[in-house]
């Protein structure tokens, strides 16, 4: 059993500075296969709003997202990101406008639970299952066959170093173990969209870099990623595209390499000047 007591930070920004700077992942440009192209869009969007009385959460936003995408959806505390997910996966109701993930309207969550994998901030797991029969009963309940959840299953524990302790209770896990449990479980039934909210909170930086290859892997196969996260050196590196959202609009969108061109914010700019620049009050 692997030994808990020290436990990894929580703070997802921790996980960028210890990074191997040899370990860069292919670059996004060329994590989509071509054939993707001329798919339709896995995500759109037209004027989705969401209001609480008079508080407008998220206000006429317009996605245009392509299939096998690596979509960074930023912005910083309070901006409407969560909202904007659990709208996209048919958990909360929109005020007005209209969506579609995988050719499904977003009112329509049966129907659209069958296309999407979704990782909230906190990890929809029960701590008194072990890791794999977690994973065995999400499998379950999204059709899958036992013999394809075994190998789904036993392929992602060694990934993302689970193995040696899958049949351990959650409840003794660590934040880490935790959250990724919960990814695995995301992604484990191969849906066309994945919705990650913060998938790299209390990951070290070997398992941060196993969740960059993974998602790479999965957007190369035509899955599309939706990926809110505050650790945007994770964006900047495998994103094809990426949505800056502030007080509930989308105030930039394009691929990273041309917000930074088209700011004009110099040739030793990253996204984060970029994001600062957009979503400061002046």
């Amino acid at each position: 059993m692997t030994d808990r007591s020290n436990d990894v930070p929580t703070d997802a920004s921790a996980n960028t500075e210890t990074e191997d700077p040899e370990s860069a992942d292919t670059p996004a440009s060329t994590v989509t296969d071509d054939s993707t192209a001329s798919m339709e869009p896995a995500i759109v969007t037209h004027d989705l709003t969401k209001r609480y009385g008079s508080t407008t959460a998220v206000g006429g936003l317009d996605l245009e997202i392509s299939a096998g995408a690596i979509y960074g959806f930023l912005g910083p505390n309070g901006a409407g990101k969560t909202t904007t997910i659990r709208m996209l996966t048919g958990l909360l109701p929109p005020t007005g406008g209209e969506g579609r993930v995988a050719d499904a309207p977003i009112t329509d969550r049966e129907r659209l639970v069958e296309y999407v994998g979704y990782l909230p901030e906190s990890p929809p797991i029960h701590e008194e299952l072990t890791a794999r029969e977690q994973l065995e009963y999400h499998g379950g309940l999204r059709g899958m066959e036992p013999d394809a959840i075994d190998a789904r299953v036993e392929d992602l524990l060694e990934r993302f170093d689970l193995a040696d302790d899958a049949d351990d209770r959650i409840v003794t896990y660590s934040k880490g173990m935790r959250q990724k449990t919960g990814l695995i479980q995301a992604i484990m039934h191969d849906p066309d969209v994945v919705f990650l909210d913060e998938p790299t909170s209390g990951l070290d930086p070997r398992a941060t870099r196993t969740v960059r290859k993974v998602l790479s892997e999965l957007a190369a196969d035509g899955t599309t990623i939706f990926l809110s996260t505050h650790v945007l050196s994770v964006v900047e590196r495998i994103a094809t595209e990426v949505g800056i959202l502030y007080d509930g609009e989308l105030v930039e969108s394009g691929p990273p390499d041309e917000l930074i061109a088209r700011l004009e914010q110099g040739a030793d700019s990253t996204l984060e000047d970029v994001f600062l620049e957009v979503t400061t009050e002046t």
